[in-house]
């Protein structure tokens, strides 16, 4: 009887999940299509395919059903930042591996959806632009604060990182966002040597340049005048000190 009681419960479960996740994969069509003000509970329902009573037992409102959505988006954010990331070797390739998830994440149609949806409707409702916002910002400023920490180990010349930041990411999606939002074809640039271009200028950018004498060191003419010297104190047997 017990089991009977564990397997009935769970199906409830399950169908309550699938209804949920219906109304979602429902609200993010329409609300993409028509607009987050244009849609009623009704028509939700209707393309849900659950009841009325189904879709309020699951979400009292509308506003809940895009908190939903942000939630899942918000996952999909921390992937492509996953925590730990800045530890997974030297600037440039943790450099290269933020880039190739950002254009990851610039490739899943529930993310872009959702952007474009919100960019749509944030003018009408603004807790819209506000929610997302509070789901984004905590990304870019884990980013800032990466670079402020380069910056402030020498690794970077950043004097603000806030803008740095920026302008990274702002590379990225010129290439491989904004022409999807805009629905106009993208300029086509394999995206491994549009991640290795950008870390390329954001470091001939940001990354000090060598001292007068790394510089003299690196040279042929450093190397040679340092293999001409030795030479001479070989032969002497004397320093030039």
């Amino acid at each position: 009887m017990d089991l009977r009681n564990r397997s009935d419960e769970a199906a409830v479960k399950t169908r309550r999940g699938g209804s949920r996740d219906a109304i979602v994969e429902a609200a993010e069509r329409l609300f993409l299509q028509h607009g987050f003000g244009a849609v009623s509970m009704d028509e939700l329902a209707e393309a849900a395919g659950v009841a009325r009573r189904t879709l309020y037992n699951q979400f009292a409102s509308k506003e809940e059903i895009f908190r939903e959505m942000l939630h899942r988006v918000s996952g999909q954010l921390e992937n492509a930042l996953p925590p730990g990331v800045e530890t997974q070797g030297n600037v440039e390739e943790v450099l290269r591996l933020i880039s190739r998830r950002i254009l990851d994440l610039h490739k899943n149609p529930e993310y872009l959806g959702f952007l474009r949806m919100v960019a749509a409707d944030a003018r009408q409702f603004p807790w819209i632009a506000e929610a997302f916002a509070a789901v984004m910002d905590p990304q870019t400023e884990r980013f800032v604060r990466y670079l402020a920490h380069l910056a402030s180990l020498g690794v970077l010349e950043c004097r603000n990182p806030t803008l740095a930041a920026h302008q990274f990411m702002g590379m990225l999606n010129e290439f491989s966002l904004w022409p999807w939002m805009m629905s106009r074809e993208s300029v086509p640039v394999p995206a491994e040597e549009l991640v290795e271009e950008t870390v390329g200028m954001f470091l001939q950018r940001y990354r000090p340049a060598p001292s007068r004498t790394q510089a003299t060191s690196a040279s042929p003419i450093g190397t040679a005048t340092r293999a001409s010297k030795a030479r001479r104190q070989q032969l002497t047997g004397q320093s030039d000190e």
